[in-house]
């Protein structure tokens, strides 16, 4: 029996490439999105998966995604929100929303998928957290915050669903092409590629092929790891 694997975002950016990546070993795919249904739809069709629309940050979105789910193998949270700003001109509704959506919607998402994977003694739960997670970003504080809090989820999940024999890893990608760091200035661009070792910016790819592996049985004995993708911008 093949896979059943959910993407959340999925309908662009690293959200899009794990789903491409993760189609060919699973036998049902589901790509949550929220805003984009066109763009979900048609690479739904592209992949032979099911696009269901939820907010994760809405716990009630997230029950109605998972209620017609029998089972799950693979739950990989990517679905994020981004905000740059100081943090002092950061309004209560504007970090409450980015906690909500980055934090909250993770924890919405492994609340549900959980018990389906424990009762099969079996699961793959991959968490797309960032490397500001790991070394924070100034303007970029509440973000920072909240992908740091998805480090510290991970390694407690890991040891909390090692018995269920569930494993639990956080990728954190670097700087990568994506919609969210499209609004780069050449700038400042230009001074993540000269801070990153490899002297370049990633690709979505470059964070799905990770997210495949660590969903295969080849990382059995992989869990509570956060692992970069980042082209040694971290050293």
């Amino acid at each position: 029996m093949g896979k059943k694997v959910l993407v959340t975002g999925a309908s662009r950016g690293i959200g899009a490439a794990c789903a491409r990546a993760l189609a060919n070993d699973c036998d049902c795919l589901v790509i949550n999105y929220l805003n984009t249904d066109s763009t979900a739809e048609t690479l739904a069709a592209e992949l032979g998966g099911t696009a269901v629309r939820a907010d994760v940050a809405d716990s009630a979105q997230v029950r109605q995604m998972f209620e017609t789910m029998d089972r799950l193998d693979v739950l990989v949270c990517n679905a994020g929100i981004s905000l740059v700003k100081l943090f002092t001109d950061t309004t209560e509704n504007e970090w409450r929303k980015l906690l909500d959506t980055n934090l909250g919607g993770v924890i919405n998402c492994c609340q549900a998928a959980i018990p389906l994977m424990v009762r099969q003694k079996y699961g793959r739960i991959i968490i797309i957290s960032s490397v500001w997670g790991v070394t924070g970003a100034s303007c970029e504080a509440v973000y920072s915050a909240s992908k740091a809090a998805l480090i510290g989820l991970t390694k407690a999940l890991a040891k909390e669903l090692g018995p269920s024999g569930i494993t639990v890893n956080c990728v954190a990608p670097g700087v990568i092409e994506t919609d969210m760091n499209a609004a780069l200035t050449p700038e400042d661009r230009a001074a993540l590629i000269s801070s990153t070792p490899l002297g370049m910016i990633g690709e979505a790819s470059d964070v799905a092929a990770l997210v495949r592996f660590l969903a295969t049985d080849e990382a059995r004995f992989i869990t509570g790891q956060v692992i970069g993708v980042d082209g040694g911008f971290v050293g």
